[in-house]
């Protein structure tokens, strides 16, 4: 008959088998080209390839001084046609490249935005103007409705509506106003997904590129100055860059992604097993602790390698 050690030993070597097998299996899976709608997905290594491509044609050029195309038509977030220019000549603008459906980065930036403004004396459709464009062709003027509605209930301040825009367009007009303010993004097919940097652009009332705020926070004290600059028609110097770019990574499509799949799995085993011996070791040290504590409350004495000998009794 088998011991209780024994059957316990077994019984982890079953566990530790059976996890291993299901590693292999995963990894096999892993390595097999997923199936789209439109095809099989890209093999690992052209996609090793594609990735870094794809970041290096996303930014922010730094285009100060550039006239931003006001002759360009857009849809606001009621669904009524404007030309940009009609946004434009009395204020300066605080201008955002957002899409409405970003699952990132875009609502940081529009969030960094109206913190930056909120604490200034200086108020929306006022003494500046904030306009989202959103560079996805396919975004709607519904979903640029509650964007707005969203923003004026964050922003807080009673008769702003007319300071905030929110607009839609199409691919032609987008490409054109982004193109002008150094704006670089792509459109991923796998993700589904848009990757771009963020960060925030202020023009002159007469749409002239005067500064750029990066990432997704903006210093209300710098925000405050650059507007005072802009309302006079300066521009401003060139920012130093801090780039956050919005791109969901998916390490599956690079060439080593299943290697480092495989290892952590691996790790985990290796940590299953070690915690197994030591739960057996300390089980056992435990076993034979009892059993001497037993041994001596009956009186049998035990000498390392002989069986135990009874001290106390008839004999």
């Amino acid at each position: 008959m088998e011991g209780p050690l024994k059957k316990q030993m077994k019984f982890l070597f079953r566990l530790i088998a059976m996890l291993l097998l299901v590693s292999l299996a995963g990894n096999a899976s892993a390595q097999r080209p997923r199936m789209w709608k439109g095809g099989p997905d890209l093999t690992s290594r052209p996609a090793e390839n594609t990735t870094p491509q794809l970041l290096g044609n996303v930014g922010i050029d730094q285009h100060l001084d550039e006239q931003i195309p006001l002759d360009l038509n857009f849809k606001d977030e009621d669904g009524r046609s404007i030309k940009l220019g009609d946004l434009f000549g009395k204020r300066p603008v605080l201008l955002a490249f957002v899409y409405f459906e970003c699952p990132m980065l875009c609502t940081e930036v529009l969030n960094g935005l109206t913190g930056a403004i909120m604490p200034l004396d200086f108020s929306a459709g006022k003494d500046f103007d904030v306009i989202a464009i959103s560079f996805n062709p396919r975004d709607s003027s519904p979903l640029a409705k509650a964007k707005k509605l969203n923003y004026l209930k964050r922003y807080h301040r009673a008769g702003t509506e007319g300071g905030w825009h929110f607009l839609t367009g199409d691919s032609a007009a987008i490409r054109q106003v982004t193109h002008a303010a150094g704006f670089r993004y792509i459109y991923d097919s796998v993700s589904k997904q848009y990757a771009h940097a963020s960060g925030v652009i202020l023009t002159t009332p007469e749409g002239k590129i005067s500064k750029y705020f990066f990432g997704v926070e903006y210093a209300p004290k710098t925000m405050k100055y650059a507007l005072m600059e802009a309302s006079n028609n300066r521009i401003g110097t060139l920012t130093d860059k801090f780039l956050l770019f919005c791109y969901h990574y998916d390490p599956m499509r690079t060439k080593n992604g299943s290697t480092i799949v495989s290892l952590i799995r691996f790790s985990g085993v290796a940590t299953l097993l070690a915690l197994g011996m030591m739960f057996i070791v300390l089980h056992a040290i435990r076993k034979k602790r009892l059993l001497l504590m037993e041994l001596e409350g009956t009186g049998v004495t035990t000498t390392p390698g002989v069986f135990p000998v009874q001290t106390g009794g008839k004999g």
